[in-house]
Order: structure tokens, then C-alpha cells, then sequence
């Protein structure tokens, strides 16, 4: 008896549900007429923004760098065999401060986009050399729908400068300070800093640079200059500490060298003034000197060996970089996606237009009936 009951409250359930649903359908149904004309309406909005927004081009390089790991391992396994042969190899299987995974950070920092203010770039159109800060502060085009929305932000900018003493700010031309950097200088480089991404595949390090520009001469020169600077900021962490050992060492080399051609000077003037002679003294003074010579000698062939190591120890840590896709000029825009502009326009509208026609509409009516019914009691 239960089990009968249930079943015939089930099926009641689902007719009403169906319809619910019918009656739901039939009223979108009637109301076509308006769901498409909203519709045309979004299609047109999605037009006039798709075709009003700046055309942009995307440069993507594709950096394959030297992985460290690997040789960290096996070096760790040199050295603990070694160690139990009573053998030191000497060598250090610290990690690297700087890997990929912070090549986004880098990027970004204030220090790394300062650096990028000076490149010279021109336009593809137009052969003018300026630099990028130059291009960014004069050549960048702002869509109208960006306009409008930052207007009242702007006049209410305007509107509190007004009350403020005016700071004396050098433009992004003047000297720049990374440590302070004015409200003209800061922009610039966010500004930058938004339209360079840098991505790092997790197993394989892989690191894609992609750099978007309003021109795709400017996209391609400026995501090339990012490559070489990073590398470059890369190479000059990896190598700091071999390059001041070379600095030393190359001193030492130095002083060693006019200390054994001093030497060798002072052997040879004396050897010539004392040929003759058979003085043990002069004898005894001549061995002194070439004996002097000699450790002169010895202490200038030393130090050139070490300066030959200290080179290769400088070549040997040299991060190597492979470049699988360098930079080119782009050929087809990038954004505006003015099929998806389209699409996503024509969707919002026809899902808000269905929206108010089952369920704003209704209570819309019945507002402005009991509106009415107010006004005529």
C-alpha cells in the first residue's frame, strides 16, 4: 500500500515538473521576439568593441636552460665515494639560489624592468628610434570603453591634485632611482611589467618569455632585449664569485710577472758587469740572483697556472642557455578575439533577456501594479 502510494507521488512530482518546464519554455517562446532583438543589440555591442579595441601582437621565445641538478647529483655521489677512499674532489653540491621557478619573479622586479626603459625600439611603420619608456608614455593607444570607465576615476584624481602641493617629479628621461622611483617612472614600469609573462614548465624548466605590444616590431625587440638581460642577470649571479677569483688572481699574475722580469733584469745587468770576474764573492752574489730569479719564476709559473684554472672555472659555470624558439615579428594580431568579443556578448544578453522574461518580469508587472492601484486609492 505504502509502495503504491509513493509511486503516484512520484509521478504526480514529475508531471508538474514537466509541466513547469513546458510552461517556462512557452513563455521564452512568446517572448522570442525580444530575446533576439537583445540579442541583436549584444551582437552589435560585441562588434563596435571588438573592432574598437587596439590590435595586439604576441612574441613568445622558448629558453631551454642549463639544468644543474643532474650534475648536482652525480657530483654528490663523486665526493661520497671519494670521501670514502680518503679522496676530496673538492666540489660543492650547494643549490643554486636562482633557478627557472624565479625567472617570473625577476622578471617583474623593480631593478630588472628599470633596466628595460633605455632599449631604443621604432615602430614598423615608422623608423623613428625612441625608447621603450618613450613608446609606452606615448605611442600606447587606450581603448574608448577603458576611456570612459577611468573617467570619473581620473576627474575624481584631478579633483583631489587640486588640493595638493604639486611634487617636483623628473620624467621617466631623468636619472632614474630604483630605490625611489616617481609616480611617472612607477606607471612606466607596471605598465611594462603587465605586458611581459613568464612562464616555466615545472618538469622540464622550459621557459616560455611572451611579450604583447600594440606593434609586433616592438613585441619581437623588446621580448629579444628580456631574453638577453635575464640571461645576462642569470650569468652574472652564477658567475659573481668566479669572476672576483679571477679578478684576484689576474692581479697576482700580475705582481709575479714584474717580479720575475725585475728579477731576471737584475740577474742579466749584473751577469754582463761581473763576466769576467773570478771573485767568490761576485760568484756568491750571482748565484743569489739567479737564485731569486728562479723562485721568481717559480711563483710567476704558479700563479699563471692558477689564472688558466681560474678561467675555466669561470667557462665551466657559465649557464648555458638553448634557445628552441627565438624571437619574430609576429604576423597576426593577438587580441582583441573579436569572435569571442562576439560570442561572449551575444550570451550575456540572451541569458539576461531569458532571465527577465521568466522571473523579473512577473515581479516588474506586479510592482508597477500595485504602483498604480496606489496612485488611483
Amino acid at each position: 500500500m505504502d509502495i503504491t502510494n509513493n509511486n503516484t507521488t512520484g509521478r504526480k512530482a514529475h508531471e508538474i515538473q514537466e509541466i513547469d518546464l513546458l510552461e517556462l519554455a512557452m513563455k521564452v517562446w512568446k517572448s522570442r521576439k525580444l530575446i533576439l532583438k537583445v540579442c541583436g543589440i549584444g551582437a552589435i555591442v560585441g562588434l563596435i568593441i571588438g573592432f574598437s579595441t587596439p590590435k595586439e601582437y604576441t612574441t613568445e621565445i622558448l629558453i631551454a636552460p642549463e639544468s644543474t641538478t643532474g650534475k648536482s647529483a652525480s657530483s654528490s655521489s663523486m665526493s661520497s665515494l671519494a670521501a670514502m677512499a680518503g679522496i676530496s674532489l673538492g666540489t660543492s653540491t650547494a643549490r643554486d639560489a636562482i633557478y627557472p621557478d624565479l625567472y617570473p619573479e625577476i622578471v617583474a622586479s623593480t631593478p630588472f624592468l628599470v633596466g628595460l626603459f633605455d632599449i631604443p625600439i621604432h615602430e614598423q611603420q615608422d623608423t623613428t628610434l625612441l625608447t621603450l619608456a618613450t613608446y609606452m608614455k606615448e605611442r600606447q593607444k587606450v581603448s574608448w570603453i577603458k576611456s570612459v570607465t577611468g573617467a570619473p576615476f581620473r576627474l575624481i584624481g584631478w579633483a583631489v591634485s587640486l588640493f595638493r602641493d604639486k611634487p617636483d617629479e623628473a620624467g621617466t628621461e631623468a636619472k632614474i632611482d630604483p630605490f625611489q622611483l616617481t609616480k611617472e617612472q612607477a606607471g612606466v614600469a607596471g605598465g611594462i611589467s603587465s605586458r611581459i609573462q613568464v612562464t616555466v614548465e615545472k618538469k622540464t624548466w622550459v621557459t616560455t618569455l611572451a611579450v604583447t605590444m600594440q606593434d609586433p616590431l616592438v613585441a619581437a625587440v623588446v621580448a629579444d632585449s628580456v631574453r638577453k638581460r635575464l640571461q645576462e642577470y642569470v650569468t652574472e649571479y652564477r658567475t659573481s664569485k668566479a669572476r672576483t677569483t679571477l679578478e684576484y688572481t689576474e692581479k697576482l699574475y700580475r705582481e709575479a710577472q714584474a717580479e720575475y722580469y725585475t728579477a731576471q733584469a737584475q740577474y742579466a745587468e749584473y751577469a754582463d758587469k761581473n763576466q769576467g770576474l773570478s771573485l767568490l764573492s761576485s760568484k756568491a752574489e750571482l748565484e743569489k740572483l739567479q737564485n731569486e730569479m728562479n723562485l721568481a719564476f717559480s711563483a710567476y709559473n704558479q700563479m699563471s697556472q692558477q689564472l688558466r684554472m681560474a678561467k675555466a672555472k669561470v667557462d665551466e659555470i657559465t649557464p648555458v642557455y638553448t634557445i628552441i624558439q627565438p624571437a619574430s615579428v609576429p604576423l597576426r594580431a593577438s587580441k582583441p578575439r573579436k569572435m569571442m568579443i562576439l560570442v561572449g556578448c551575444v550570451f550575456l544578453c540572451g541569458v539576461g533577456s531569458v532571465g527577465w522574461v521568466l522571473f523579473l518580469q512577473d515581479l516588474w508587472g506586479k510592482r508597477t501594479f500595485w504602483r498604480k492601484k496606489q496612485q488611483h486609492s
